[in-house]
């Protein structure tokens, strides 16, 4: 039962991760590949108020609190990374952000206080598998409603095409920073949520490969749907773990037989399994 909970509680913190990341990749059109160092900023920001800041309240209250902490710093860090960055393109954003989330990370490393390369313990136990789900039906929410509005379409213009949507009157780089901000806090809050369930941190577990894993997982789904960054996560959270129970020769095989399956999707469907769209097969459309 305590690893079915577990499975369940990883692909519910991957949905607020992947949601956050297709704010960045899917809506705007940003090539991110920086972003496990926010997770990990925010889990590690979080766990730093909880094992040394805690106030005398109740757990529930603190946990809001160490959400908070882990959302602002992530933020910031977003604002530290983009306001240099966004105003570059394509291959060349996607390695600057590679950096910067590599020099996070390296700086979590090298920082005693928070454990260094041993890890950070003794982290409360403040979150479970309510906080997990409740905190991604509100990012679902926020992102599907961001979607509607006119603020997200105007984010959206910039991934069709940011002259035609600079000469409307967009301002590329306020919503391209916005978005940046708020995909890195969400980001943050994913990992607070991670930091007060596993109650172990690591700089391992934010390197660059998870932040290739939670890309994978939005463009799976398909790039800049809510419904398929959910799936997404599902998806490579769970399917892994089936093929491990599968027994005999699948079992054995399942880190090869599960990017074959990957594979043949992406020739399926290159766009995805939703595309840009939502569960039911239509856009969302703007209410403005």
């Amino acid at each position: 039962m305590d690893y079915y909970l577990q499975i369940l509680l990883i692909a519910g913190i991957f949905i607020t991760l992947t949601l956050s990341l297709n704010l960045i990749n899917g809506f705007c059109g940003q090539f991110s590949l920086g972003h496990a160092g926010f997770w990990g900023v925010g889990a590690y920001a979080s766990a730093v108020y909880s094992v040394y800041y805690a106030l005398p309240l109740p757990a529930a209250i603190n946990m809001m609190i160490a959400i908070i902490v882990g959302f602002i710093a992530a933020a910031l860090s977003g604002i530290l990374i983009g306001v240099p960055c966004l105003r570059l393109k394509g291959d060349y954003l996607a390695i600057a952000t590679l950096g910067f989330g590599e020099i996070l990370r390296i700086i979590i490393t090298n920082t005693e206080k928070i454990g260094g390369p041993r890890g950070f313990i003794n982290i409360p136990h403040w979150a479970n598998i309510i906080w997990v789900y409740a905190i991604a039906a509100v990012a679902v929410v926020f992102m599907i409603n961001l979607k509607r509005s006119s603020f997200g379409r105007a984010i959206i213009s910039i991934r069709e095409d940011e002259i035609a949507s600079e000469n409307m009157g967009v301002n590329l780089f306020k919503y391209k920073l916005f978005s940046f901000t708020i995909g890195a806090g969400i980001a943050g809050i994913a990992g607070a949520l991670f930091a007060h369930t596993q109650q172990f941190l690591h700089p391992s577990n934010f390197n660059f490969m998870w932040s290739v894993i939670i890309l994978v997982m939005v463009i799976l789904g398909g790039q800049g749907s809510v419904t398929g960054s959910v799936v997404g996560a599902i998806v490579l959270t769970i399917v892994p773990e089936l093929l491990r129970f599968a027994g005999g020769n699948i079992a054995a095989w399942r880190m090869t037989i599960f990017p074959v399956l990957l594979i043949l999707l992406m020739l399926a469907r290159p766009q995805g399994i939703f595309g840009p769209h939502e569960l039911g097969g239509s856009k969302l459309r703007s209410k403005a």
